[in-house]
């Protein structure tokens, strides 16, 4: 087990006492038809050529993908949003293996559908140093075969405890990608990729680093 394990599993055990029978089901009912629905299958995977791609950062600036690239291999860690607890342990993980990455020779960069403000606050949050790409509309999310929509009865319960994905995402859609992590070759190619429909499990930064020295 890892650091960010330990992290999601005591969360579970909290969330099990804190959140009623009926929302849980309500959350696992939805996990398991996203699961079933075979999108795992339908995305970008290690051996594929990502695309090169264009997004702001969350200062602002348009940051194209293939820059990073001509520096260094990249870690693509996309995520939900800010607002997403499993999201901020993830980060906060990250944070605390960054040098450890960057050692083994990678450049790290995050992905969401928030917005450059929100995900600014997130990498604020976190005093995480590194670019956070806007996708806002999901649009290289899309492409890599991630995204999904919320269903209607967990878009209740969002609001009902204070989270507008709206609104982080500043559009009126409830799109979301799968949190996905992608080590990717100064050429674009996928050498490792991390994909899971259940978006409490989330890659060990450690298995990052190792990943990359192996390589």
């Amino acid at each position: 087990m890892g650091a960010l394990k330990d992290a999601i599993d005591g969360y579970n055990e909290q969330k099990k006492k804190n959140v009623s029978a009926e929302i849980l089901a309500a959350m696992a009912q939805a996990t398991e038809e996203l699961i079933n629905s075979g999108i795992e299958k339908r995305t970008l995977k290690s051996g594929d050529t990502i695309h090169d791609f264009e997004l702001p950062d969350q200062h602002g600036q348009l940051r194209r993908l293939s820059d990073y690239l001509c520096e260094s291999r990249v870690v693509l860690n996309i995520y939900r949003g800010g607002w997403c607890p499993y999201c901020n342990m993830e980060m906060k993980a990250l944070h605390d293996l960054l040098p450890e990455i960057e050692a083994a020779g990678a450049r790290l960069i995050g992905m969401a559908p928030e917005t450059p403000d929100r995900a600014l606050t997130t990498a604020e949050r976190h005093q995480i140093k590194i670019d956070i790409l806007s996708d806002q509309g999901n649009r290289v999310a899309e492409t890599l075969g991630l995204v999904f929509e919320l269903p209607e009865a967990l878009r209740a319960i969002y609001q009902k405890i204070g989270i507008d994905v709206p609104a982080y995402n500043g559009d009126d859609s409830f799109k979301l990608p799968l949190p996905a992590t992608y080590i990717l070759e100064q050429d674009g190619v996928v050498l490792y990729d991390f994909v899971n429909a259940d978006y409490t499990k989330r890659l060990e930064p450690e298995e990052i680093v190792a990943r990359l020295a192996a390589l």
